[in-house]
Parts: structure tokens; sequence; C-alpha cells
């Protein structure tokens, strides 16, 4: 594994853990509201932008790319750099479950916050196990 792969993956999980902080705030605030007459409820889209933008990069490697020769010439589509990518709030207002307009399912919403919770653990151990790695390779052979 090299430096480079390593900072990388450092950062994925950071920015990975940031998403899951915001999730569980997205769903808390879901539930605290899940009473209030037509309150949407929101979610965290993130994967799916990332992994736009590393298909995009993936894509790059192997695709036509047009040379220009000025300025207001269309350019080929650039690959999406994925440390640009940032989570978006995403308001439901598609679907309405109760009288009152509100779509909040709290149940719902409660196994989402465990299941944020299990994910958050999870992440937070793979990182640990990255920085156990890196200082492994690190020692010097005795």
């Amino acid at each position: 594994m090299g430096m480079n792969s390593f900072v990388n993956s450092v950062d994925l999980l950071h920015r990975q853990l940031d998403v899951q902080s915001l999730r569980y705030q997205v769903t808390a605030n879901n539930i605290a509201n899940s009473e209030v007459p037509n309150f949407k409820r929101q979610s965290v889209n993130f994967e799916s932008e990332l992994q736009r933008a590393f298909e995009s990069r993936d894509n790059a490697h192997n695709s036509f790319q047009m040379q220009t020769s000025d300025p207001r010439h269309f350019k080929s589509e650039q690959p999406r750099d994925w440390r640009n990518v940032e989570p978006r709030r995403v308001t439901d207002y598609t679907t309405t479950s109760k009288a009152n307009g509100n779509n909040v399912d709290a149940e719902e919403e409660a196994m989402n916050i465990v299941q944020i919770q299990m994910q958050y653990a999870l992440l937070t151990r793979l990182e640990s196990f990255q920085f156990n790695q890196m200082d492994m390779a690190m020692k010097p052979i005795r």
C-alpha cells in the first residue's frame, strides 16, 4: 500500500464519517418533527454521487478526449474529482404517509439511527485498522 493510497483511504474514511454524522443529525431531526404538520423527511445523498465521480475518473482513462484550440470550444467532459463530492440533503416531497401531510415514519427513522451508528462504528474500526497497518509498515525490522 503506497502512501498516496493510504492518504486517499483515510481521507475517504474521514469523509464517510462526516457523512454519517450529518445523516445522524438529519435523521434525528426527522424524528423530532415526526408530528409536525406538513413536515417532509430529509435524507443524505452521498454514495451515489461518489460512485459517479469514481466512474468518471475510470472512464477518463480510456475515453476519447477532444483537443480544443479556443476557450469558446466545447470541452470533453472532465473527470470529477471524488474529493469535491459533497453530501446533499434531499427532501422527500413525493410521499405523504399521514393525513396532516407529514411523511416521517418514526419507527423507520429509529431503525436508520441504529444503522447509522453501526456504520459509524465500523468506519472508525476501519480507520484504526488503516493506521495500525501503516504503523506496522513503518516499524524497523530487528
